[in-house]
């Protein structure tokens, strides 16, 4: 009897790291992978704020930007269209009117940060842009 309960509790032992490398493996296959998460992780509004270096055209403007699965698109007025990398790289170009941009940038968490240029109201002008997330 002395041995039985002496191999019952090695087994109940070996069986302990097993059962908790079991759950483990459990919860983890329900989480997002990485790529899941990278891919959609930068949806939701974002509002830009512009700056200008260079050029006639007026500063400190924002314009909110929708960002679902990679792809930018307006959430006010004007035509937007771009697209956002699972690195957070983002492309975009904006027209309102005869006015036009493009830009480029990285986004990232909450933030986001780049530069622009186009012609605004028939001036030539470039500068940066800042974002956050809503």
């Amino acid at each position: 009897m002395a041995h039985f309960s002496r191999s019952l509790s090695s087994l109940t032992g070996f069986a302990r790291p097993r059962r908790l490398a079991l759950l483990v493996v459990l919860a983890t296959a329900g989480l997002p992978s990485t790529a899941d998460a990278r891919i959609g992780g930068y949806d939701g509004i974002w509002n830009v704020t512009f700056a200008t270096t260079r050029g006639n055209c007026s500063s400190g403007y924002s314009v909110p930007f929708t960002v679902t699965g990679g792809r930018v698109s307006s959430a006010g007025g004007g035509r937007v269209s771009g697209t956002v990398r699972r690195s957070g790289a983002v492309a975009v170009q904006v027209s309102v009117g005869a006015s036009h941009a493009s830009g480029g940038g990285r986004l990232g968490g909450v933030a986001g940060a780049g530069s622009w240029n186009g012609v605004i109201s028939g001036d030539r002008c470039s500068g940066t842009w800042q974002a956050t997330r809503s």
